[in-house]
């Protein structure tokens, strides 16, 4: 069923998200992914089985805020020029996001895997701020 003309939308507008704040900031990821690294290293030092079920419950969570964050900066603050003017970017977000998932930190409580998740972070975070700058 169509709607009738009268009810149709004369301006079609685009954006996004629901509200398009322009707040961006790659310190989200990163603070997400610090926990992670936190939560290994506890988990590393607690041989009590209930709070280390509990410590994988959470760092799985954070591990998911923190590939929910590096998207919104991947897909809706990064636009074509500054992959090209840094090529390497999708690559970055590629590789950091994979060391968020299953096959990275989700799926291990090594703190090095956190150590190389918090790595990728910050070079997309210096791009991040260097493309802040221009």
């Amino acid at each position: 069923m169509r709607l009738p003309r009268f009810l149709m939308p004369r301006t079609v507008v685009s954006a996004h998200c629901d509200l398009p704040c322009g707040v961006y900031d790659p310190a989200q990821a990163r603070i997400e992914a610090e926990s992670i690294k936190a939560i290994a290293e506890k988990y590393a030092a607690n041989t009590d089985p209930e709070f280390r079920t509990r410590a994988i419950l959470i760092k799985e969570q954070r591990a998911e805020l923190v590939k929910h964050h590096l998207w919104v900066l991947w897909t809706d603050y990064f636009k074509g020029p500054h992959f090209e003017k840094y090529p390497q970017l999708h690559q970055l977000f590629n590789e950091a996001t994979k060391l968020a998932g299953a096959s990275g930190a989700k799926g291990s409580v090594d703190v090095a895997v956190a150590d190389q998740l918090l790595g990728k972070i910050e070079e997309i975070s210096k791009i991040f701020w260097e493309t802040k700058q221009a």
